[in-house]
């Protein structure tokens, strides 16, 4: 028998892609205005501005990232550029320069180099006052492989390794707020505690005409 507590309301999740396969800006702002036009599955704060959570993975623009690189003071090198995007304590310096330093050394200790860190450009102010008194600091690592290796070395699978580890680390220092949004060679996730339309906003990246990818999955 029906009863209508067995219905159960579910995000708004989907998915955007260039059918041959090829960077597009078109597949981005596809993906941000499908986003947009699910903000009904997604909850909403008294105050209007705070939401439960919304964001987008998208492929790693390199474009977009060689431009940044540039910026370190370093020239991009022909392997493919990897980025984690951390979400770091932003109230307790110490404890944002051991996060830094620990994902740093996990990743030097495995064979890569590290361009430098990136500061991602933010706008606070679409976000709601709950959302913003816990906004993380918001910060990229650029790096490349620095190692030969096998020719089918299984990247994914040990950066997915070093993220567990880095994890366990700042969590034996008793750090609470940080996070590893995305840690990749292929992909990277912009996201956060609003609505689903201050998205592109509250990351001006995602407004870069070239931020492009074949691909963007959204909730």
């Amino acid at each position: 028998m029906y009863h209508a507590s067995d219905e159960h309301d579910a995000c708004g999740v989907g998915f955007v892609a260039s059918i041959d396969g090829s960077q597009r800006r078109e597949v981005v702002v596809g993906g941000i205005d499908a986003l947009k036009a699910v903000w009904h599955r997604g909850a909403v704060d008294a105050d209007g501005k705070t939401g439960d959570g919304a964001g987008i993975l998208t492929q790693i623009p390199n474009n977009f990232f060689e431009d940044e690189i540039v910026k370190t003071g370093h020239e991009k090198r022909e392997e493919p550029l990897g980025i984690g995007m951390m979400f770091l304590p932003r109230n307790d310096y110490s404890a944002l320069e051991k996060c830094r330093t620990i994902i740093e050394s996990e990743l030097l200790d495995h064979g890569y180099y590290i361009y430098g860190w990136r500061q991602v450009p933010i706008d606070n102010s679409v976000i709601g006052e709950k959302a913003n008194s816990t906004r993380p600091e918001i910060e990229q690592v650029m790096f490349v492989n620095n190692l030969e290796r096998e020719k089918n070395f299984d990247f994914a699978k040990e950066l997915y390794l070093i993220r567990r580890r880095l994890e366990k680390r700042i969590q034996k220092q008793q750090i609470n707020d940080f996070y590893v949004c995305s840690l990749s060679f292929d992909s990277i996730i912009y996201k956060g505690l609003f609505l689903a339309e201050q998205l592109s906003i509250f990351y001006p990246d995602l407004a870069n005409k070239n931020f492009i990818s074949s691909y963007a999955l959204f909730h």
